[in-house]
């Protein structure tokens, strides 16, 4: 199996070394790093604005350039955090407890190159994990059927609920958002329209690329807009190599050379559940290394474990969301959500199938990622200096150019004027979206798993005359029904045994 595992790496690094593919590489990897220094935008944001852009190109070469942007943004994403305490993006939000500390303390230096020592560490770790992995989830994922299929879609979008936050109902409306927009165009048994309104640009549906640059482009711009954003001036900062405190010292690295290790493996495990992603993997990094730290009142103060754990989680989850997208064709966060309708967009079905029929774009993909994180480090610390003073550039000038990009790349897909008003629709819905605390990110997975949802389940009703018995009859069906009733039963279990535990208590 280990032989076979470098066989297929070494096939796959003969794909992405090609000329085109590294230098379509370090352009997505450099890109995702600015996406990522952005308050409130992410790799979804920037695969959804620059996915236009990618046509005309070799499917493997873009796929190659937008992956680079998904883990390239959790690379730039920790830099304001540290710098000005304002997180690129959700995932990095943990980064900023001790990050920002550090740099008050005047240790900016050393906080943004240990950052980028341990984002290699959790990507290069995770690429590893995925190469040990797939193999065995695509063998296992090709005795699956279509109750299987469906079973792990509903098991991905409701835990993806559970893990939004205290309001789990908006999550919910969040994602029948997304179903209800994805059930425009024709039923697929019938064959008659469904909410067409008897346009016919709309027989096909609603196509994912307008709306996902509508939700996370223009919608993320309206907020930091309504917010202030462009407003705020900040502080000039300036970093040097040939200042004294630019490096981290021999106990920065003595102290944290375990919580690389326990960052990364937690945030692959997170990365691989369907609806988790980076932001889940760096609070549970970070709350982790906490509790095993023998001297926990350091967090939260500027130490250094507290910011290496976060960092190695989340890239490791971006790294593993990538399991499930790759072999299951499930994607386990928005950006893969993007990617997989990327993917879509080229005729190509993530999946076991896709591993066996292609496997030089699998692991030419996979081995990208390996060349992509050794690019990164190198390009973050290099570009240290040029990060700090790329932040100088002030909100109000970069807005009307993602604008610009966002008009222009989406009535660039189709000629379509329709298109271009679903941009706009899209982008006030995110903003509503974002303004009341529902989930842009939880819409856009349903939306591109709608229809296949919508399959699988009437493919498994027919195939069992309807019966619900199709669910449990097959061991693999039962453990995952069994799993999805745990998801839905969990919050209320929860509920209970704090109510008797409380009312023993009362007792007593």
């Amino acid at each position: 199996m280990i032989a076979d595992i470098f066989g297929n790496l070494g096939m796959g690094l003969s794909v992405a070394i090609t000329p085109i593919n590294l230098l379509f590489l370090f352009i997505g990897a450099f890109v995702g790093m600015i996406v990522g220094l952005f308050p409130g935008f992410g790799p979804a944001a920037g695969i959804a604005i620059l996915l236009p852009l990618t046509f005309g190109l070799d499917p493997t070469t873009a796929i190659i350039m937008l992956a680079g942007i998904y883990y390239g943004a959790m690379y730039g994403g920790t830099i304001t955090s540290i710098l000005i305490n304002t997180p690129g993006e959700s995932a990095t939000v943990a980064s900023t407890l001790d990050g920002y500390p550090l740099a008050q303390q005047g240790r900016a230096g050393p906080a943004l190159v240990m950052q980028a020592i341990a984002s290699f560490v959790g990507g290069t770790t995770g690429v590893i994990l995925i190469c040990a992995l797939i193999p065995t989830l695509a063998n296992l994922a090709a005795s699956f059927g279509p109750s299987e299929y469906f079973l792990i879609i509903l098991f991905g979008l409701l835990l993806l609920a559970t893990v939004m936050g205290d309001n789990k109902i908006n999550g919910i409306i969040s994602a029948l958002i997304g179903f209800a927009v994805g059930m425009v165009g024709v039923d697929v048994i019938s064959g008659s329209q469904r909410f067409t309104f008897g346009s016919p640009e709309l027989i096909g549906g609603i196509y994912f690329v307008p709306v996902a640059i509508g939700l996370f482009g223009i919608g993320e711009l309206l907020y930091c807009i309504y917010i202030g954003q462009h407003k705020i001036e900040l502080k000039k900062l300036r970093l040097s190599f040939r200042s004294e405190n630019f490096w981290p010292t021999r106990k920065d690295y003595s102290e944290s050379k375990f919580t690389f290790i326990r960052g990364s493996v937690i945030g692959f495990i997170a990365g691989l559940l369907p609806g988790s992603g980076g932001t889940l993997g760096s609070i549970m990094g970070y709350s982790i290394e906490k509790k095993v730290a023998k001297d926990p009142e350091k967090f939260g103060k500027g130490e250094m474990r507290g910011l290496v754990a976060p960092e190695c989680a989340n890239n490791a989850a971006s790294a593993g969301s990538m399991v499930p997208l790759l072999s299951l064709g499930i994607p386990g966060s928005g950006s893969t959500a993007v990617l997989l309708g990327a993917f879509m967009m080229w005729g190509l079905r993530p999946g076991p199938m896709m591993i066996v029929n292609d496997p030089e774009f699998v692991w030419g993909l996979i081995a990208s990622m390996y060349l992509g994180n050794i690019v990164l480090i190198f390009l973050c610390i290099a570009a240290i200096p040029l990060f700090v003073k790329f932040l100088d550039i002030p909100y109000r000038l970069v807005i009307p150019i993602i604008v610009v990009l966002c008009v222009v790349g989406t009535y660039a897909l189709h000629s379509s004027i329709i298109e271009t008003w679903m941009l706009v629709a899209g982008g006030l819905l995110g903003f509503g979206m974002k303004l009341y605390g529902y989930s842009p990110a939880a819409t856009v997975l349903a939306l591109v798993l709608g229809g296949m949802a919508e399959n699988t389940l009437l493919q498994s009703l027919i195939a069992s005359d309807g019966s619900l018995m199709v669910f449990v009859e097959r061991p693999i069906s039962l453990f995952l029904t069994c799993a999805v009733a745990v998801v839905l039963l969990a919050p209320y279990a929860l509920k209970l045994y704090r109510y008797v535990t409380k009312r023993n208590v009362g007792l007593v």
